[in-house]
């Protein structure tokens, strides 16, 4: 008996569709943390995080970092914190040249710096899959792209079509292995139906 190979904790997180709580801003999309974190702890309760301390330096700004551990993995994640046109925070107001001016910026507050420690959790939790497509530029989880190609992909089978010939021909040649392999197989490409099904049994006899 073959056994299934147990789903990794990547393979299961990546398959969730998060969009219902993403929010765009400045032409980014934000997953929020806490349905991020709800949904990480609904499908794997031993999850933790830790906070690590936020550093600074005068050329690169502030740096928050955090620390995600799920079945016994640990994968850390760091983050700048960034004013609304993601360039590093400093400690005294700044200014930067734009398009349209100048643009001057208040020094980060503690405010900026917690909200990036949020940020930079949920995309900590990205390494372990949940939401990883956005952070990849996709719509949709890539499980999800996956099904709906299968979908398209599969060519209804029926008795005297285009197909019939060499599934005939197949299936005769397969015999050994019994209707339910050759079912398996035939499914990996064409949709098969209960009349279409007692045809293809016939072919056995």
């Amino acid at each position: 008996m073959t056994t299934k190979k147990k789903e990794t904790t990547f393979e299961m997180l990546s398959k969730i569709n998060v969009n219902k709580f993403v929010e765009k801003k400045n032409g980014l999309t934000y997953l929020s943390w806490a349905y991020a974190w709800s949904e990480v702890k609904k499908n794997c309760p031993d999850a933790t995080y830790e906070i690590g301390e936020t550093t600074y330096d005068d050329a690169l700004g502030f740096m928050c970092n955090t620390s995600v551990t799920i079945d016994g993995e640990t994968l850390p994640m760091w983050l700048p914190v960034m004013d609304g046109a993601n360039k590093s925070m400093k400690k005294q107001p700044y200014k930067y040249s734009t398009r349209y001016g100048e643009k001057s910026v208040e020094a980060a507050t503690t405010f900026d710096i917690n909200k990036t420690m949020m940020r930079c959790l949920v995309k900590n939790l990205a390494m372990f899959g949940l939401g990883i497509y956005i952070f990849a530029g996709d719509d949709i989880p890539t499980s999800e792209v996956q099904e709906e190609v299968k979908e398209i992909a599969l060519i209804s089978l029926k008795k005297d079509d285009d197909n019939w010939s060499k599934v005939s021909a197949f299936v005769k040649a397969n015999k050994s292995k019994g209707i339910d392999t050759i079912l398996d197989q035939l499914k990996t490409k064409y949709t098969i139906s209960t009349s279409t099904k007692s045809e293809l049994q016939k072919l056995l006899k």
